[in-house]
């Protein structure tokens, strides 16, 4: 049990050292709230948290966090044969095919290839809350580069885009195949729909502080590049994604690109269940499966976000942000600062969450990389 009065939680021996570096974070960042879990061997080895009115059953908005669900889906759907990466998306969804998308696959989907980053003037918030809207608005949308020959984050519409192939390949959405496939079985606390009996545990959103507020808005992108279309910054209103997490309907719905909520023992759980045995169950992906999605798909400079190797297949690879970890670490970031991922090689699946939002809204918070890295070394020691 942690002896000091800013960290409760606890560590199995010899994780004593990511004990001291949660600690440390904790009052270096003067953090309002923060969850820290991770698993080794299919053992939970630390389960840590930080916070007034925060515990270890909080759930946090966790954004982005749920892209790693809506793959996991989608990776347990083609490893059942229910779905085919290289099949043309418009061959389930016609509708799709529509200015000049027949020839895109779930591939090249979940590689962010597609081009399908938003659509002209934004959308509406109710839009961003409801999959089904936003399939329905992205279907007669045409690319904003030609399919394949770039790629760029999908920020706000992977999830409906491959959820929408879900749906029509199964007659289930992909919030109920993973309610199904992978949290109720697992009893994870990592929801994409929170239901409202859960709403009390929920801690909301807690914005930038003024000071960095003004400078994030003074370098915001423009509304009209790629990257402003695809934070929907170029809607009327911007989406401000502090008030998109904290409302009600965004939860309740759990559009699978931003509206995921949970703990960090939910997240660490799900990924452990994903590469290793787990409450006496087999893995959930088999390893062939596993080694086609964490395969770099998309190379160079990502058309959204600049950044270098982003993505494997519909997850961010893990080792171009940590090159402590195995070349197929598989997992996504979230907006508020929180990270996730599963490392097969050293058999880690780590997971933080945090209340305070990251500066600027990007993926994983830089206290991360001191993190995980404690968590690598105590796993591999």
């Amino acid at each position: 049990m942690s002896t000091t009065t800013h960290v409760r939680g606890t560590v199995a021996a010899g994780y004593e050292d990511v004990l001291a570096e949660f600690a440390a974070v904790a009052a270096e960042e003067d953090e309002p709230g923060a969850q820290l879990a991770a698993y080794a061997g299919g053992r939970q080895v630390v389960d840590l948290w930080t916070g007034d009115g925060i515990s270890g059953d909080s759930l946090h908005a966790l954004y982005s966090s749920g892209k790693g669900a809506a793959h996991l889906v989608v990776a347990l759907l083609v490893q059942d044969g229910v779905l085919d990466l290289d099949r043309p998306v418009a061959g389930a969804w016609p509708e799709f095919a529509a200015e000049g998308k027949g020839g895109i696959t779930l591939r090249d989907l979940l590689a962010h290839r597609a081009g399908l980053i938003g659509v002209a003037g934004g959308f509406t918030t109710a839009e961003l809350a409801d999959d089904r809207l936003l399939a329905r608005r992205l279907a007669g949308q045409r690319p904003y580069w030609r399919p394949g020959t770039g790629y760029g984050y999908h920020a706000f519409v992977i999830g409906a885009l491959t959820g929408e192939v879900v749906r029509r390949a199964t007659g289930r959405t992909l919030q109920e195949v993973y309610e199904e496939r992978v949290r109720a079985p697992y009893g994870l606390d990592f929801y994409l729909g929170l239901p409202e009996a859960l709403e009390p545990r929920y801690v909301p959103v807690r914005p930038l502080p003024p000071g960095q507020r003004a400078l994030a808005a003074a370098n915001a992108p423009a509304a009209d590049s790629l990257t402003g279309i695809a934070f929907n910054l170029n809607a009327t209103p911007p989406t401000d994604l502090v008030a998109f997490a904290n409302t009600r309907e965004v939860r309740a719905l759990g559009p699978a690109s931003a509206g995921s909520v949970g703990s960090a023992r939910g997240l660490a759980a799900m990924y452990a269940a994903a590469i290793g045995a787990l409450d006496g169950r087999e893995p959930l992906l088999k390893p062939e499966v596993r080694a086609e999605f964490t395969k770099r798909h998309s190379v160079g400079a990502d058309l959204v976000t600049g950044e270098r190797d982003h993505f494997l297949l519909g997850f961010e690879a893990q080792a171009r942000r940590y090159p402590f970890l195995g070349p197929d670490a598989f997992g996504h970031s979230g907006a508020v600062g929180a990270q996730s991922f599963a490392d097969p090689r050293s058999g880690v699946a780590y997971a933080y969450t945090r209340r305070r939002f990251a500066f600027g809204g990007g993926g994983g918070a830089a206290e991360n990389h001191r993190l995980a890295a404690a968590v690598i070394r105590a796993a591999t020691r």
